[in-house]
């Protein structure tokens, strides 16, 4: 490993993309990712690349949605409303299948909401915020040195399978300063991208065409067809997840980013009350590892998913649970975090309730 450094989140984040071949960032300041575009705007100048404050967050995305058509590796990044912004572009690059990474730092909501942490753009990333049938896998880091190995992992996903990334992180993880460890080269995924890039073709060779539009109907469905096809690969091979404690918990909590940080405090409390509590931490939350949660149904009685929402995870932790165990939830909205003491107090009722 190469050197080890204290920095914030959001830097952590520019960093990573710098690091992974990144030359080309188009974004919009929004509280609390700004850093990350302080940061690309410093360092771009100085290694040559092309950095655009863009007029809006709908400008934004289609600068990507054009650098990402000549082949490079292209990012924006934006925080809640800003990525509600994005979304018409999204869809666009998805069903052009662009290679590129969206970062989004969530603040709460809904509307402008505010600057404080939330998890609950988790239905307008994991479930296709924009329109048409496509998915993006969406990373969630949950410490500052993930978040470095994630968007590098982003970057190559993108690129193996020609689709949009995304990484969501809450404003915690943006905003924290933590000691992280660079790696010296990092694994850098070849893409052969001569096939479809419009890189210029000087008549050597068929004009290579980047759209997302088929009026036939016939032709739109075979292009569907071949997405979903993508996307079960992307299943297949991609899905993420940490299991800690399960065997044998009395309770298997789930929650991701800063939240599964907690849970693992919240364990350790428990297990000196004779309480076993396990965590399954998505680290894709698409594609969601509905394996881990089917592995422990029906062994574990109770579930319990923990958000920084309304409860929006909790769906796709009911379907792969389905109807095997109790699943339970508690959430806080609002910028509100749930504490150790809090998720506590939901463990020792669902075993009073035993």
């Amino acid at each position: 490993m190469g050197e080890r450094l204290l920095m914030k989140g959001n830097e952590v984040i520019a960093e990573a993309a710098l690091r992974a071949g990144c030359r080309h960032y188009f974004g919009y300041p929004i509280t609390p990712q700004t850093e990350v575009a302080h940061y690309m705007a410093k360092k771009m100048e100085q290694l040559g690349g092309t950095f655009v404050q863009a007029e809006s967050e709908v400008a934004a995305i289609n600068m990507v949605y054009g650098a990402a058509s000549c082949g490079v590796r292209a990012m924006t990044s934006s925080s809640s409303p800003g990525i509600s912004l994005k979304q018409e572009g999204i869809s666009y690059s998805a069903g052009a299948e662009l290679p590129m990474v969206i970062i989004d730092i969530v603040r709460c909501g809904p509307g402008l909401g505010g600057i404080l942490p939330a998890q609950c753009d988790y239905f307008q990333m994991v479930k296709g915020g924009g329109h048409g049938d496509y998915s993006l896998p969406v990373l969630a880091p949950c410490s500052v040195q993930e978040m470095y190995e994630l968007v590098v992992e982003a970057f190559n996903i993108a690129d193996r399978y020609r689709n949009p990334v995304v990484i969501m992180g809450d404003g915690y993880l943006g905003q924290m300063m933590e000691a992280v460890t660079f790696r010296d080269e990092e694994p850098i995924y070849k893409a052969d991208k001569s096939e479809w890039a419009t890189t210029g073709s000087e008549l050597k060779r068929d004009h290579h065409t980047v759209t997302s539009i088929y009026i036939e109907a016939d032709v739109l469905e075979a292009h569907n067809n071949k997405l979903q096809r993508k996307y079960a690969e992307i299943k297949k091979n991609e899905t993420r997840v940490e299991e800690f404690n399960c065997e044998g918990a009395d309770v298997i909590v789930t929650a991701y980013g800063t939240v599964a940080r907690i849970v693992k405090n919240v364990i350790k409390d428990a297990e000196k009350e004779g309480i076993k509590v396990g965590l399954i931490r998505p680290i894709t939350l698409w594609p969601f590892p509905s394996e881990s949660f089917e592995k422990y149904a029906g062994k574990c009685n109770d579930f319990l998913c923990v958000e920084m929402s309304a409860g929006q995870m909790i769906e796709d932790v009911k379907l792969a649970v389905n109807g095997r165990s109790a699943v339970h939830f508690y959430g806080r909205t609002g910028g509100n975090v749930p504490s150790q003491p809090e998720i506590l107090e939901q463990i020792r009722r669902i075993m009073a309730e035993k």
